[in-house]
């Protein structure tokens, strides 16, 4: 018989060409009726997407010469994960929830996208206040709280739109919009004010295609805590502009005594809030991956189609592990609150022990945190000629002393490093005691000729 192609309408659509069209042949097989070459040799790029994804983190570091003294062991006071040191590990409580749910043998299957409901309704009693009240239908669980912020960047933003974002502030903020063709405006945050923002410029960035306002707090890398005042301030920029805000809340409730933090959401009486949060570093379970989106609606701005937008959004993979979503509920009802507070006090001390030794070393600037997991240090680059910036300083801190803190620049604020206290204490004591060391070597104080003009 001859290998003839027939064109073969079909109702069911699984597995068509085009527009319900089936291209066989006459055994039955699949293939195109008539092939037309695209291309002569072989020419597979990567997509433009894929070009414009840069971690500004990663672009830095893999861009240093990390060579530790061999002669001292090396201290990273770098990484973001509470875990890497062993000193932090997550309450029994915790895991007991985790073992059940394995257990159980009844979370082994797909979730639906957003989540199982029980475990929606979980993180919404949890969070809900009278001021700010859940429901099962305003949470949205997600493959860690890196996705829920991707999630509520791509439901407001389109190509060409514009986000406002912290500086400094997480990077991953502009690697997720940057990649989908999304400029990225950053506001400054003062360091002479505890990190409070700059509400004159951020307001000054705000034009008709600002799309969406991040907040975070507490703050990585600062380790900030805005006070309700200033929350409040920045609720009334964003109900001026009409501009959404996309609250990263990951280190809610990880702040230090005599501190209060308030959610934003509690605040707002007209501005419409999706709060991102989730496991990582309050559980001190960062590999776990379970993160969710707090829907604020207010006033029923969003509507359906934002609540919808985020559901289509999820459906782009199979969502959250479900062994933590079974184990969830439990997680949030039974873990003790002494772990918790165990937990603060821990950073707290580990901050204060860092800032009060830090405080006293020339050309050195910390500025002390009020909760989160880091500290901020200012470099008087001045006085240390030797070096040209935040990365070549810290750079060389790692190969004379061993000790790698994240120089600022990777979160494009230079001039400044950003030290993670979740190390143990003996570590944080001679981090410190190696730092002084480095800077003494190396600065210089005001020339003398300076100061005899002066006189």
């Amino acid at each position: 018989m001859d290998n003839k192609a027939y064109v073969v309408q079909m109702n069911d659509k699984r597995g068509m060409h085009g527009n319900g069209i089936h291209h066989v042949n006459v055994n039955g097989s699949l293939y195109p009726a008539k092939v037309k070459s695209r291309r002569q040799m072989w020419d597979v790029q990567p997509s433009e997407m894929a070009n414009n994804t840069l971690n500004p983190i990663r672009a830095i570091v893999d861009g240093m010469k990390l060579t530790p003294n061999p002669d001292k062991p090396m201290i990273a006071l770098s990484i973001g994960d509470p875990t890497v040191f062993g000193n932090l590990p997550t309450d029994d409580a915790v895991l007991q929830a985790m073992k059940d749910a394995i257990d159980s043998q009844k979370f082994n299957g797909y979730a639906p996208s957003v989540g199982y409901l029980q475990s929606r309704q979980a993180v919404a009693n949890f969070y809900s206040c009278p001021e700010a009240p859940l429901q099962a239908e305003d949470v949205i669980l997600t493959s860690g709280c890196s996705q829920a912020i991707e999630l509520v960047i791509n439901v407001f933003c389109n190509p060409g739109d514009n986000i406002l974002v912290p500086c400094p502030g997480f990077s991953l903020y502009k690697t997720l919009a940057v990649s989908m063709g999304i400029k990225v405006k950053l506001y400054n945050l003062l360091p002479e004010k505890s990190w409070e923002i700059d509400l004159q410029h951020m307001e000054s960035l705000i034009d008709e295609r600002t799309s969406c306002l991040i907040v975070t707090n507490p703050s990585n890398p600062c380790g900030s805590v805005f006070k309700k005042e200033h929350l409040q301030k920045i609720l009334k920029v964003a109900s001026k502009h009409c501009v959404p805000i996309l609250a990263d809340e990951i280190y809610s409730d990880m702040v230090f005594p005599g501190c209060n933090s308030s959610s934003l959401a509690s605040l707002s009486s007209d501005v419409p809030i999706l709060s991102c949060g989730g496991l990582a570093k309050r559980w001190l379970v960062p590999g776990w991956r379970m993160g969710w989106i707090l829907i604020h609606d207010r006033n029923n701005i969003f509507g359906s189609e934002i609540r919808q937008g985020l559901v289509k959004l999820s459906q782009r993979i199979l969502g959250a592990c479900t062994v933590v979503q079974g184990a969830l509920e439990s997680i949030l009802n039974n873990t003790p609150e002494r772990f918790y507070r165990d937990t603060i006090s821990f950073l707290q001390s580990n901050s204060e022990i860092c800032f009060n030794e830090l405080s006293t070393v020339p050309g050195l600037n910390p500025v002390m945190p009020s909760g989160a997991m880091y500290l901020m240090v200012g470099i008087e680059m001045e006085r240390f000629p030797d070096f040209k910036d935040d990365v070549d300083f810290t750079e060389r801190l790692v190969t004379e002393q061993s000790v790698f803190c994240l120089p600022a620049s990777a979160f494009e604020y230079p001039n400044f490093f950003r030290i993670v206290v979740t190390v143990p204490e003996e570590m944080m004591v001679e981090a410190c005691i190696r730092i002084r060391e480095f800077c003494q070597h190396y600065h210089r104080p005001p020339s003398s000729d300076c100061n005899d003009l002066d006189q």
